[in-house]
């Protein structure tokens, strides 16, 4: 089993102008103890179950690009880009510039969108129907692999299309940066996992994520792909206290920005529930840090993360 942490919260103190230290600090961190996965969130506004909507929040890929440029080692990620951000082919070349930059430390994280307010308020179009985001999140993945492997693109799809395209220089990884594709959805996100991703991600509790990687492992029948091929990673939120005294005072503290989500407990609690995802084939655990809780982090390296070394 191996360890990442998200960023979901750009919250580090009363000032603002604080926030990519914060997030600076905590990346150079992980990568000093062991984690080897660092990602953020791709939105323009909070998240519900997060923060308030109106509460600071950094571009992500801007994040990512200065992270590469301070780190060394640990791979970086979104978690994950909404297809309907960016034109596809400019997100190549995004992509491409802090893969660049990080010396082959990107992961392509990307999903069909959900946050339909985010939407409204930036002036993107939300399709209503699931299917149809997905399918455009389908579409982008093969520009945006043509982009980062031909010499030149032209690619004409439903959604999608440009002309005689060139981007260089191209990523440092070849033959391409790795691709995670986010969501569950059984009929169409994990039949594209399956043809397409290097990494799924699908969250729940650790008999439904058994379930969803029993349907992707059918998937990959189907499409001819090796199953074991995909890395299988899981994100949750745990948030660690030393004992049953000190987790009870971490809930009362930091319940103050709104109820508190997933594991709040204690190192043997969180080396349990991991078990049970390492049982259903979980390779990646990443902690969703939505509280932005260094004692969480130092519990996991120190007292947890040894136990499945």
């Amino acid at each position: 089993m191996k360890f990442g942490i998200h960023n979901p919260s750009w919250v580090y103190g009363p000032d603002p102008v604080e926030a990519f230290e914060g997030i600076k600090a905590k990346a150079q961190w992980a990568e000093n103890h062991g984690f080897v996965w660092f990602s953020v969130m791709d939105h323009l506004i909070q998240i519900g179950g997060v923060g308030a909507p109106d509460e600071p929040f950094m571009e992500g890929w801007t994040v990512l690009s200065a992270l590469a440029a301070v780190t060394s080692r640990i791979r970086l990620a979104t978690l994950a880009t909404s297809v309907a951000f960016r034109n596809p082919a400019h997100l190549a070349k995004i992509a491409a510039g802090v893969d660049q930059i990080s010396r082959g430390r990107l992961t392509l994280g990307i999903g069909a969108g959900w946050f339909e307010s985010e939407y409204r308020q930036y002036g993107w179009e939300f399709p209503p129907r699931p299917a149809v985001r997905i399918r455009q999140m389908e579409e982008a993945v093969r520009l945006i692999v043509a982009m980062w492997t031909e010499s030149r693109t032209t690619f004409h799809g439903k959604y999608f299309h440009v002309e005689d395209a060139i981007l260089e220089p191209k990523p440092v990884q070849k033959p391409r940066p790795p691709i995670m594709i986010a969501g569950g959805g059984e009929q169409l996100t994990l039949r594209y996992v399956a043809r397409h991703a290097d990494l799924c991600n699908v969250g729940g509790e650790p008999d439904g994520v058994r379930h969803k990687l029993d349907v992707l492992r059918r998937h990959c029948d189907v499409a001819q792909r090796d199953y074991s091929a995909i890395e299988k990673t899981n994100i949750i939120s745990v948030l660690l206290a030393r004992d049953d005294a000190a987790v009870a005072a971490k809930r009362e503290r930091l319940s103050s920005r709104g109820p508190l989500r997933g594991l709040v407990g204690t190192p043997s609690q969180a080396i349990d529930l991991i078990g049970q995802y390492q049982d259903v084939g979980v390779e990646l655990f990443i902690n969703s840090d939505y509280r932005n809780d260094m004692e969480t982090h130092e519990l996991m390296a120190s007292d947890v993360m040894p136990h499945f070394a």
